[in-house]
Formats: C-alpha cells, structure tokens, sequence
C-alpha cells in the first residue's frame, strides 16, 4: 500500500500536468475558433467572397495585379450599395438600379462600364463556386462607349520631348533612358517599371517585357534607345544601385535606390512635357499611342503592331488606324473615284 500511494504521489501530478496541457491547449485552439469566427462575421460573407474572388483572379485566372485592384475597387463599390442584401435574392431589376445609382455618383461611361463587367465576372465566379445557383448579372446590359481617337504627339514633338532632360537634372541620363524606352517599345509604364537589367539584351537590340496576365513579349530597340540605355547603366545606374543594399535587379531605380513605381514615371513625362510646352495631359500611355500610330503611318502591318503592343484583340490596336491623316488622305486618294 505504502509503494502503491508513493506511485500515486509520483504519477498523479504527472497525469494532472499532462491533462492541463491537453486543456489548455484545446481552449486556445477553441479561442483561436471564436475569434476567427467573430472576425468573419464582422468582416461579413460578401468580404469574404470578395477576397476568395481576388485570390481567384491571381492563382487561377492569371490577372495583372492592377487590374485585381482595380475589380476590388468596384466591387467595394457595389457591397457599398448591396451591403446586407442577399446577392442570391437579387433581380435584375435590383442591378439595373445599382447602375442608375453609379450615374447618379457621376461616374464615367467607361468607369460604369467597367464597373457593370466586374460584377458580372464575380457573379460568374459565386456561381461557379456554388453560391448561386443563377447569375441574373448575365442579363445586365453594358454601357455603350464611343471609342476616343488617342491623343499623340507629332514627331517633331517627340524629337524635342526625348532631348528635354538636362544637366540640371536631378537624373537625366536616366530620364532620358526612360523616355526613350517608352517612345521605342511602346510598352506600359508599369511594364516599363519592372523591367530587369537581365530583360535587357543592347548588343541583339530588344528588350523582354512582362505584359498583363504574365504574359512575356520580346520588343526591339532602336539604336538612339540602346545608347540612351548603355549611358544611363554605365555612367548613373550604379550610383543609384549602390544606395541600397542588396543591389535590386531593376533598370529603372529610384533616387533611394528602388524599384523606380509607375506613379513616379508619370510624374517625370508630365514634368518633361510641360518643359517642351507639349499639352498638359500628356502621360506615358500617350507614348504608348505615339508608337503604334507612327509605326502604322511608316507603313507597319496591324498585326505587328498587335504583337509589340502585346495586345489580345487587333480590335483594340485598330482603333490606331484612325490617327493618322496621311494615311486616311492616301488611301482616300488612291481608291475614291472623286478624290
């Protein structure tokens, strides 16, 4: 007896320390659950299949990550205005009156537009992964946009535009190589922003960009292009690399040594356009628009225009076709019997 209740002494505090872990271990997990639990409910169902759609679009779809925000966006917009609706309970006649409701915020036939395709896109998703078993957002009709003729700069003005940086820049060798990358390649500028230096390849004369959706180009390089560029890489680039450590693998760095964002690129093209006395709105994208049209009125075929725009449809690189007056009046000439 007395050995059996020594045992006792030596096993019961064993046993008692081994069930308190047991306890503990499952209320933490328990209150790990409860807060979980409130945090979806304060969140609410529709943040949480906002966020598995935004995941969606990533993984599976492939999408830019601007665009995913910018789907967010509208549809934070649209959980504004449906906020604790069923989305299964509503009609048709409730989402024609969430696009009355977006013209009454003043918004913008294209930014209507946009917003009536992200909500269909996400219903599509709901339905596919169950959560609704209709999707009346199939029968919400789109906005009707009229295409606007881009603007672009004549060539003179882009001669002028391209020799803007000066000395008394902060950074014109790389300034001059962004704007000559930009008029050369046609590319976006956050394409432009990410551009590596192992994406450069001066002595072939091209350049790899990575466009929407992951979705990799090669775009030749002019020869004012690629001396700009081997300049700036050899004579300014490691000057700003060295300010940060490790080194980061962009071309285009910023004053601190980073990854130089496509909101500072805008800013240096307004700065430059506004030295030459080129229109206000001018922006990257108008390079972009510059490109296509000079290469269409050099007499380049549409469908490589397609290919170095990287865009999908030719519907959207035809558009540049109505830019250029001397093409219009050439062709008008050669094929209307009363020109």
């Amino acid at each position: 007896d007395s050995h059996d209740s020594k045992d006792r002494e030596h096993w019961f505090p064993v046993m008692t320390s081994r069930w308190f872990d047991r306890e503990t271990t499952f209320m933490s997990s328990l209150k790990r659950r409860l807060l979980q639990r409130r945090k979806e409910k304060k969140g609410g169902r529709f943040e949480q299949w906002l966020n598995s759609f935004q995941k969606y679009l990533l993984s599976e779809c492939h999408l830019a990550e601007n665009s995913v925000a910018a789907y967010r966006r509208d549809l934070q917009r649209f959980g504004n205005w449906v906020k604790k609706r069923p989305l299964a309970k509503l009609s048709i006649s409730d989402l024609a009156n969430y696009v009355a409701w977006l013209k009454r915020q003043g918004l913008a036939p294209s930014s209507m537009a946009r917003h009536i395709v992200s909500v269909k896109i996400f219903f599509r998703y709901l339905q596919l992964e169950g959560v609704l078993t209709e999707n009346v957002a199939e029968l919400l009709g789109s906005q009707k946009i009229w295409q606007r003729v881009p603007d672009v700069l004549a060539p003179t003005m882009v001669t002028d535009f391209l020799n803007a940086p000066s000395a008394a820049d902060s950074f014109p060798l790389r300034d001059r190589a962004l704007l000559e990358l930009l008029y050369a390649t046609g590319c976006r500028a956050s394409e432009i922003s990410r551009l590596t230096v192992s994406d450069l390849h001066l002595k072939e004369r091209f350049c790899r960009c990575q466009g929407k959706g992951n979705k990799q180009r090669l775009t030749p390089l002019g020869r004012p292009a690629c001396q700009a560029l081997a300049i700036y890489l050899e004579q300014e680039r490691p000057r700003l690399a060295a300010i940060h450590e490790p080194a980061n693998p962009w071309v285009l760095l910023s004053r601190s040594g980073k990854l130089l964002r496509r909101e500072a690129i805008w800013t240096i093209v307004k700065k430059y356009a506004l030295r030459v006395g080129a229109p206000g709105k001018i922006s990257p994208h108008t390079l972009r628009h510059t490109f296509a049209t000079h290469m269409l009125a050099g007499g380049a075929d549409l469908r490589h225009v397609q290919e170095l725009l990287g865009h999908a449809s030719i519907a959207t690189t035809q558009r540049y076709t109505h830019v250029d007056q001397s093409r219009l009046k050439m062709v008008h000439n050669r094929f209307h019997p009363r020109a």
